[in-house]
């Protein structure tokens, strides 16, 4: 085992992504319709009505009953989830449906509707759709994250082709009370296909809307920002809604290509796509972008997006940590420490933070910040002493591209 890790292809991705292309959804029948058959099925089909709860719900019967708020949609994203807050009324992710005009609804008879999306300059990843008709007997209580409160990830299963209650975990951050698109971050299990879903505490009172995760890591947006979402929704909103959309189609189909080959990016392509997903002003999308391009030895670019990304939720620890490695292969370390101060404090356990700490104390200036780490190394990892006893007593000199060591 190689206590320094290098090479920019090694960089360790801590996030599962904003999109999920899954091809095939089991039990959700993913059919792609024209435009026109759509519109048709939307009309000739009978009022929609409200799926029954989650089959084989283990979670709080309060859970339970609430999760029949919560339905399994395809839009720009082959698989989403979206949650109805009032009658006729859903919100899902904006990255779900990007600029598409409407998405696909599933039931839990196996039936399917056409909701509306509703146009948006609401700034974060929220989106309204409406789809007539579709109702629930459970009232909806509306509540507040709080530090470690117990909340459930509710939101459509790939593998079950079903609306699925997870097991559940802890909210460990809230939004800063002077940053407005800063998220829930909690524990709770979560998985490809939640995007849109819905975050309850045990009572079954909604809390958040689920956005992103990695690393049981995981992000929602307070509910509370639905009421500026419904402020900033409307068919005034159309021209600048599309832009916006269009922007997360060009940043994720840009992200695609980069991923699926194997050639560094040209200059015009780099700028294309720091472009773009700028423009989303989605920090998840800041957050893939910065971790593609940071790949690429496209560093500055990547650190920008990073900071941006931190600046809208100084809480996103994926966020701080990919802005560390990338602080660590430019060589940058000085810069590098204060991110590394914050991310041992929330992730003591945590071994590439660990060892990033020792590199970076060592190598720019804070013996107290590597002590630490190779004392919690020692701690919770003790099959790394060997190798991490070596670098503390005789640190070598840094190389360009050094990442997480190992």
């Amino acid at each position: 085992m190689h206590y320094i890790k290098t090479q920019r292809s090694h960089m360790i991705d801590r996030s599962t992504g904003i999109r999920h292309r899954i091809l095939m959804f089991q039990g959700f029948q993913m059919i792609r319709f024209a435009l026109i058959f759509l519109t048709v099925l939307a009309v000739a089909c009978p009022p929609a009505q409200a799926q029954r709860p989650a089959p084989g719900c283990k979670a709080p019967t309060a859970v339970c009953q609430a999760s029949a708020r919560v339905f399994a949609i395809s839009s720009y994203d082959p698989v989403g989830s979206a949650v109805l807050i009032e009658p006729g009324l859903l919100v899902t992710n904006r990255h779900v449906v990007a600029d598409n005009p409407r998405a696909q609804v599933f039931m839990s008879d196996g039936s399917q509707r056409i909701a509306d999306v509703v146009p948006t300059t609401y700034p974060g990843d929220l989106i309204l759709l409406r789809l007539e008709g579709l109702v629930v007997q459970q009232p909806l209580t509306i509540g507040t994250a709080e530090i470690d409160q117990q909340v459930y990830a509710v939101g459509a299963d790939v593998g079950r082709g079903t609306i699925r209650a997870y097991l559940p975990g802890r909210v460990v951050a809230v939004p800063p009370a002077d940053k407005p698109l800063a998220r829930v971050h909690h524990s709770a299990r979560s998985q490809p296909g939640n995007s849109g879903g819905a975050l309850f505490a045990r009572d079954g009172s909604l809390v958040a809307i689920i956005a992103s995760g990695g690393e049981g890591r995981n992000e929602a947006i307070p509910i509370a920002e639905i009421a500026k979402l419904k402020t900033q929704s409307g068919p005034d909103q159309a021209l600048p809604s599309a832009r916006i959309g269009l922007a997360y189609r060009k940043c994720s189909e840009a992200l695609d290509t980069v991923r699926g080959g194997n050639q560094n990016m040209a200059p015009s392509n780099v700028e294309f796509l720091y472009t773009q997903c700028l423009a989303t002003g989605n920090r998840q999308l800041y957050d893939d972008a910065g971790r593609t391009l940071g790949r690429q030895q496209f560093l500055d670019q990547a650190l920008d997006l990073f900071e941006k990304s931190l600046e809208q939720d100084p809480n996103g620890l994926n966020t701080r940590l990919s802005m560390a490695i990338s602080l660590h292969v430019a060589q940058r370390y000085e810069d590098e420490i204060p991110h590394l101060r914050q991310l041992i404090d929330a992730l003591p356990t945590d071994p590439q933070v660990l060892r990033l700490a020792i590199q970076a104390g060592k190598w720019g200036g804070d013996d107290i910040l590597a002590q630490k780490a190779y004392a919690l190394l020692l701690e919770h990892h003790p099959q790394l002493k060997p190798v991490a006893e070596r670098f503390m007593q005789q640190p070598p000199p840094p190389r360009r591209g050094s990442v997480a060591p190992k």
